[in-house]
């Protein structure tokens, strides 16, 4: 699957610096690793409302949609790696 990567940088950039600062990282150091399938997934990560991804990656809500709730997992796992 051929990527922009400047344009999912873009897309990673958030109002919030605290998913720019998860986001940010894991397109620089992780996005290659995944599958196509996960790619897309993290595509429609990245289409969530930030109050949402808030409340999920800060751990106050659970999110319902079980793949994207194992690519907010997967981030964090990364991140704390």
């Amino acid at each position: 699957m051929q990527e922009n990567k400047s344009r999912l940088k873009w897309a990673c950039r958030r109002g919030m610096l605290e998913l720019d600062v998860l986001f940010m990282p894991f397109v620089d150091e992780a996005y290659d690793e995944l599958s196509d399938e996960q790619k897309l997934t993290f595509k429609r990560l990245l289409a969530c409302d930030d109050p949402d991804l808030f409340a999920w990656f800060m751990g106050h809500k659970e999110c319902e949609d079980a793949p994207l709730a194992a690519m907010v997992e997967h981030i964090l796992k990364r991140v704390k790696v």
